[in-house]
């Protein structure tokens, strides 16, 4: 029942630091993080991690096995590693458990996709994946970056800077949010136009409200 509760009780408050953050100040790293509601971020910055990370974030209930059985066969051609987790396994992952890759891992982070999806709403789930993602050597959430990279507040993010951060999620310390390389900026592109998409298709409508 501890996980149970300590959900709850993170239903309503900032999250604490996460084991990557607090593995990086233990090495040294300085780590920069300004909790933020998601009131308080641009919509774009949604649209954008929608439209790059979890287009069915709104439809799913924790998993896309769509996703899943195509990164199977994907990976299973020796095309590379592409991986298949939605924004909800990502934020239970990055909440709940330290860096590896075993099997044993991806046990437990399915364990705690559960009991998010069942114990928040989607806004919640988002709200805090926004405020804990990585996005730069000791950068965490959007609010620091934001602030860090483009010197405004998450609530200020254009279309085409929240894109560039949603570019640089899947390897936040390999890429540049600023001078970008060729992949970040014709991935910065790509989200901007999926970004149009989400808005047509309600994608986001289980956190932006719209009228009929």
């Amino acid at each position: 029942m501890l996980p149970v509760i300590f959900i709850l009780v993170l239903r309503t408050m900032p999250a604490p630091p996460t084991p990557l953050m607090i593995g990086m100040q233990i090495s040294g790293v300085r780590v920069a993080q300004d909790w933020v509601s998601l009131g308080a971020m641009s919509a774009n910055i949604v649209k954008a991690v929608i439209a790059s990370e979890d287009g069915k974030f709104c439809s799913h209930w924790g998993f896309d096995w769509q996703a899943i059985q195509d990164a199977l066969e994907y990976n299973a051609a020796g095309q590379g590693i592409r991986g298949a987790s939605t924004i909800s396994q990502q934020t239970a992952k990055n909440l709940f458990l330290p860096p590896a890759r075993t099997w044993l891992r991806k046990g437990i982070e399915a364990y705690f996709t559960v009991l998010l999806e069942t114990l928040w709403p989607k806004r919640r789930i988002m709200e805090v994946y926004l405020n804990i993602v990585e996005l730069g050597e000791g950068i965490f959430g959007v609010e620091a970056a934001a602030r860090n990279y483009f010197g405004k507040s998450a609530a200020a993010l254009s279309r085409s800077e929240a894109a560039r951060l949603a570019a640089i999620l899947p390897n936040p310390r390999g890429y540049r949010v600023l001078d970008p390389g060729p992949y970040v900026r014709r991935r910065t592109d790509q989200i901007v136009s999926m970004m149009d998409d989400v808005t047509r298709d309600r994608l986001d409508n289980c956190i932006m409200r719209y009228t009929p």
